[in-house]
């Protein structure tokens, strides 16, 4: 700010440089003295000046440099009733209003949004972002915001700003009608659907939003949790390579837990837990498989017991894959020693060597043959 005191106590030039990069409107101290009749007025680029004559808005200066006449104050000049030849001092407040851009205001949900997803039902969401204002009519922003406040900071309209970007930012989510997984890839539509629905009620102010940002939209932990729990069950697809990662898990555990005392047998525990869990669900999920094949399924997914005086009916386990069920009269084609079955009421997978209820589908084994009669 520079004063430069002529006469006695008039003010020859009137500026005003900022350097506080958040002063939105300052009032031209006077201190006391009058402003003299063809002072200097200097408006920046990013600046406006306005006039304020005994309480009523008077002349608005935008960038450039001015003599202070009749000429050049016409409201001034009809409120103070000035001839053309007037030259006296006079007293106006005067100030200086920031127009530059104002960003990196930041906003945030205090209370979770509620709405239907289409996929989850009931949600409550939560969400944060940033925006920029500016001011675009200086009378009207004095007269609604300003007041007589002669040092008004960007804090000072945050707030308020704020808890209307909140409350469009809350009824745009809940209408936009845009499932939760979605609206991450969508928040740059929803940003400009939230700036137009904004736009009439900060014009009111003097103001208006050159930017807005979702940054981001978030869901509640618990159902977060849930979904990656989902996405692990879809990445690990194969339930044979499922079951050999749940054991490494739990054996990594195990091993960082020292693998003794109490530690030690919890730890062991929850292996074989994994181990138990992960080989029912590709036990089960053969059986849906085979079942899908070709058989009706039964009550609770296992496979039902065949009838009094019906053969049994074999799994194959091959590859990671299973087939079947196939009736014993017809395993003979279908297997070798070494094939994985399975027939209900047995504990678990068998090569069909193992199994004595098949060994006569492979005959019996000759003994070695007798060694070579003696020469001579």
């Amino acid at each position: 700010m520079v004063f430069n005191f002529l006469k006695g106590q008039f003010i020859d030039v009137i500026e005003w440089t900022d350097d506080s990069r958040d002063t939105m409107v300052y009032r031209f101290e006077r201190y006391g003295n009058s402003i003299m009749y063809g002072a200097k007025l200097t408006v920046r680029e990013g600046q406006i000046a306005v006039f304020i004559h005994e309480g009523q808005l008077a002349d608005v200066f935008e960038p450039g440099l001015y003599k202070l006449e009749t000429n050049n104050m016409p409201l001034l000049t009809a409120l103070q009733h000035w001839s053309h030849g007037f030259n006296s001092p006079f007293k106006s407040e005067i100030y200086f209003i920031n127009t530059r851009r104002f960003p990196g205001l930041k906003w945030g949900t205090q209370n979770p949004i509620m709405l239907r997803d289409p996929e989850f039902g009931p949600l409550r969401l939560r969400a944060f972002g940033s925006y920029a204002v500016r001011v675009t009519e200086p009378r009207a922003f004095i007269r609604e915001i300003v007041g007589t406040d002669g040092d008004f900071t960007q804090d000072k309209i945050a707030g308020a700003i704020r808890n209307i970007v909140v409350q469009k930012v809350s009824r745009v989510l809940a209408a936009s009608g845009i499932p939760a997984l979605d609206m991450a890839a969508n928040t740059k539509d929803l940003s400009e659907v939230v700036t137009k629905a904004i736009a009439p009620t900060i014009e009111e102010y003097g103001l208006e939003m050159p930017e807005l940002y979702i940054e981001n939209i978030s869901l509640p932990p618990e159902v977060e949790k849930v979904l990656d729990q989902r996405t692990s069950m879809g990445i690990a697809g194969d339930l044979n390579k499922y079951t050999q990662f749940s054991a490494a898990q739990a054996m990594q555990k195990a091993a960082e837990g020292g693998g003794g005392g109490a530690d030690g047998m919890g730890a062991g525990l929850g292996m074989g837990m994994g181990m138990a869990m992960a080989q029912g669900m590709a036990q089960n999920m053969g059986q849906n498989a085979g079942q899908n094949a070709g058989q009706a399924p039964a009550a609770g997914g296992a496979t039902p017991p065949p009838p009094p005086g019906a053969e049994p009916m074999w799994h194959i386990a091959e590859n990671g894959q299973t087939r079947g069920p196939f009736p014993q009269s017809q395993l003979a084609s279908e297997i070798t020693r070494e094939t994985l079955v399975w027939t209900e009421g047995q504990s678990g997978w068998q090569k069909a060597g193992d199994v004595p209820a098949l060994a006569g589908l492979f005959g019996a084994t000759p003994p070695p043959p007798p060694p070579p009669p003696p020469a001579g």
